[in-house]
C-alpha cells in the first residue's frame, strides 16, 4: 500500500515541488510552498467544487429537513421518503461528494508528508524523475525573516487561527430544539458538544501539534485553510448568482 501511495501520490508531488523550486530559484522555500499548495488546490478544485456546492445547498435546506423530521416523528420510513423527495426537488445528492472527498484524501496526506518529511533544504535525488532539475540551493528563510526548517510559535498560532476561522466559516450553524420541559434532547446535546469541540478544541490541538513541527508544515496548513475559506466564499457567490438567474 505504501509503495502505491509513493508511486502515485508522494513521488509525483515531491517532484512537482522540486521542479517549482528549480524554476523559481529567486524565491525562498516558504513562498514556493505557498505557491505549490495553491497550484495543487486549484487542480483539485473541479473535484471539490461539487462537494462544496452540495454542502452549501444542504445548509440552505436544513430548515426544511428539520420540518420534515418534526412532522414525521417516529415514522422513519416516511421521513426518509420525504427527505429524498426534497433532495430530488432541490437537485442535490448528499452522497455525491463522498467519492470526490475520498479521492482527495491521499493527495492531501502526500502534501502533508512532503512538507513534514521532505527533508528541505536537502533534496532526495533518489525520488526525482530524470527530467526534473535539481535546485542549486534552497533558501529556507521566508522573506528573510523566518527559518521555516524549524518550529515557530507564531506560525503555529497562525495555523490555529486560520483553522478556527475556516471551521467557523464552513461549519453549519447548530439549531438545536428544546424538548418538553425545556431541555435539549441527547442527540441535540451531542451535536452541540461536537460543534463546540470542532470550533474551539480542534484549533487548539492543531496549534499545539504545529508548534512541535517545522514551520514549513504550518505554511502548508495556513495556505490550505485560507484556500478553503476562499473556495467557500466563491461557491456562495456562485450559488447566489444561480438563484438570482433562476
Amino acid at each position: 500500500m505504501s509503495y502505491l501511495f509513493n508511486l502515485f501520490f508522494y513521488n509525483p508531488l515531491y517532484n512537482g515541488l522540486v521542479a517549482l523550486l528549480a524554476a523559481i530559484p529567486f524565491v525562498d522555500a516558504g513562498v514556493a510552498v505557498i505557491l505549490f499548495t495553491i497550484i495543487v488546490k486549484l487542480i483539485l478544485f473541479p473535484l471539490s467544487k461539487k462537494s462544496v456546492k452540495t454542502q452549501l445547498v444542504m445548509k440552505d435546506i436544513q430548515p426544511e429537513i428539520d420540518q420534515i423530521k418534526e412532522k414525521c416523528k417516529g415514522n422513519k420510513q416516511e421521513e426518509a421518503v420525504k427527505t429524498m423527495a426534497l433532495y430530488k426537488e432541490k437537485g442535490v445528492n448528499p452522497f455525491s461528494g463522498i467519492l470526490l472527498v475520498i479521492l482527495q484524501i491521499p493527495i492531501i496526506f502526500a502534501l502533508y508528508f512532503i512538507f513534514l518529511k521532505g527533508g528541505l533544504p536537502k533534496i532526495d535525488t533518489s525520488l526525482l524523475y530524470s527530467f526534473v532539475p535539481i535546485p542549486a540551493t534552497v533558501n529556507m528563510n521566508f522573506l528573510g525573516l523566518l527559518d521555516i526548517s524549524k518550529a515557530n510559535a507564531i506560525a503555529a498560532i497562525l495555523v490555529g487561527l486560520s483553522q478556527f476561522f475556516q471551521i467557523r466559516f464552513t461549519l453549519p450553524k447548530a439549531t438545536p430544539k428544546k424538548a418538553e420541559g425545556g431541555s435539549l434532547s441527547f442527540k441535540d446535546e451531542l451535536a452541540k458538544s461536537m460543534n463546540l469541540q470542532m470550533k474551539y478544541v480542534l484549533p487548539v490541538f492543531i496549534t499545539i501539534a504545529a508548534w512541535a513541527l517545522p514551520a514549513v508544515v504550518s505554511f502548508y496548513w495556513i495556505t490550505s485553510n485560507l484556500f478553503a475559506i476562499g473556495q467557500e466564499v466563491y461557491m456562495r457567490q456562485h450559488l447566489k448568482k444561480e438563484k438570482e438567474n433562476k
